[in-house]
């Protein structure tokens, strides 16, 4: 009814003027002395007794050192090229400022928790939950803001008592400090590494023993090496095998021509003929005759042509002269023979081949045996090489391990020595000091307050009034009931004495 009177009045009248907006004001005098007043003197009792102290802090986050993953891979040397920090790093940097454990360990180092006047109204509270709750506290009143455009970190916290709020802050870079150290590098690297350097380092002698007793058992040094030679000797032995082979059947088929052509040759030749008359033979023949004739004159001389001696010695003559004209018309002929050269060359080369063919047959046995004893040797030695290579590569693993971990062990070294250094990413660049001065100076509370009071009690008079249904003037009438006022009488009431 208020609502819809008031709407009313707004449409028929307009705008209210300063003498309507007075109006009310003295309307509702008490109600607007009365909240001014409450107003007013809780500001003066903020502005003397609840001064509140801001202490500030800032944080550098900066690239001092890059710590290496732990992880069980070569790792490259740590970039320092990037120098710039994110924006993600800072987010990072102010959300671990506000971290729940960061706080409830500000708490407890400074026994924030006593601070809470209410908590004898929860007197079953426990420690744990009261801690809890001065760290929510704290939260409320800590504020952490990365500065736009840097890498720094703007830390402040307000208290009552200056020294209160300095304290929290020293404790609350502390502790920053050391929780960016456990999250940014986890604490045990080199317990861990030792042990895994020790286990690394047995696993390579164990490796180291068992390749060194294999090449005692086996008697190979490298047996890959050696079995790339066996497998060399094996093509030489194998081509020389093949090529006695052939020379073999070649000697063969020469020895077979060579006694074919042995076997179609004489084996001697007449080298020269010589023709000519025996004169030995013609001067005996010629003295034969000589003494036929002689004789024959002798007989004629005791006996008659017709006897038979004389006969038989004529007969004697013509014999010898006879002999004598064959031996004139047949001379003597002298031949001389010799050993055939075709002949001789043939056998010569039968004799050398045949030579040949056996000194190949044996050759062939031989390279046949070095032949089969290379391939054991090889297929021996590949599979000792196989097994020889394992071993290393075994051996070399270990080895990388075992380089590995010595690596990881002096970095990890090297970090908890930088930790002990306190050289971090960050670092505290403004250091909280003792605040000499409060938030808020007295008079500026004051005037705050006094603004405040006035916009309160104006506030609540109006309010009242807007709630008030009481009908003060014939055109509220008019506007409510719609009934037209014929008059009006002005009753003056004391609402101050009301």
């Amino acid at each position: 009814m208020p609502k819809q009177r008031q709407a009313r009045k707004a449409e028929e009248s307009g705008s209210p003027t300063l003498r309507e907006l007075a109006t009310v004001l003295f309307r509702q005098g008490i109600l607007f002395t009365g909240v001014s007043g409450l107003v007013f003197a809780l500001a003066i009792v903020y502005a003397c007794a609840g001064a509140s102290y801001r202490a500030h802090a800032r944080v550098l986050v900066r690239r001092a050192r890059a710590d290496p993953p732990v992880t069980a891979q070569q790792n490259a040397p740590p970039d320092f090229s990037r120098v710039e920090v994110t924006e993600e790093e800072l987010n990072s940097e102010v959300e671990l400022l506000k971290d729940n454990d960061v706080l409830r360990r500000v708490v407890q180092a400074n026994g924030l928790a006593g601070y809470d006047w209410l908590h004898w109204l929860r007197p079953h509270e426990g420690e744990a939950a009261r801690t809890e709750r001065a760290a929510k506290k704290l939260a409320g009143r800590l504020r952490v803001e990365p500065i736009k455009k840097t890498n720094l970190i703007a830390v402040s916290y307000d208290s009552a008592d200056p020294q209160v709020a300095a304290q929290v802050l020293r404790s609350l870079t502390g502790i920053y400090l050391e929780k960016h150290m456990e999250v940014s590098r986890p604490s045990g690297q080199l317990r861990f590494f030792n042990l895994q350097t020790q286990e690394a380092r047995r696993q390579l002698e164990e490796a180291k023993g068992k390749l060194i007793d294999f090449t005692d058992k086996h008697g190979v040094v490298m047996a890959g090496q050696q079995r790339d030679l066996a497998l060399h000797r094996l093509d030489e032995t194998e081509a020389s095998y093949g090529q006695t082979r052939v020379e073999i059947s070649e000697a063969g088929l020469r020895i077979r021509e060579l006694e074919e052509q042995l076997a179609k040759l004489p084996e001697r030749t007449v080298t020269q003929v010589r023709t000519a008359d025996n004169p030995e033979l013609l001067r005996t023949l010629k003295a034969s005759l000589l003494d036929l004739e002689l004789k024959k004159i002798q007989l004629l001389t005791k006996f008659e042509p017709n006897h038979r001696l004389v006969v038989e010695a004529e007969q004697q003559i013509v014999l010898a002269k006879a002999a004598i004209a064959a031996e004139s018309f047949t001379p003597v002929r002298d031949e001389t023979t010799d050993h055939d050269a075709n002949y001789a060359w043939a056998q010569a080369e039968l004799q050398k081949a045949r030579v040949e063919m056996k000194g190949l047959v044996a050759r062939g046995a031989t390279t046949s045996t070095h032949l089969a004893e290379y391939r054991t040797l090889a297929r021996q030695l590949g599979e000792e090489a196989i097994t020889q290579d394992d071993l290393a590569s075994s051996e070399r693993a270990a080895e990388e391990n075992y380089l590995l971990y010595v690596k990881k062990r002096e970095l990890a070294r090297m970090g908890d020595a930088l930790d002990e250094g306190g050289i971090v990413d960050v670092a505290i660049a403004e250091q909280p000091v003792v605040p000499a001065l409060p938030v808020w100076p007295a008079t500026a509370v004051v005037m705050v307050g006094f603004i405040a009071a006035l916009t309160a009690g104006t506030g609540a008079a109006f309010a009242a009034d807007y709630l008030d249904p009481a009908l003060r003037t014939p055109e509220e009438v008019l506007a409510c009931l719609e009934i037209p006022v014929l008059a009006s009488l002005p009753i003056e009431i004391d609402r101050w004495s009301a």
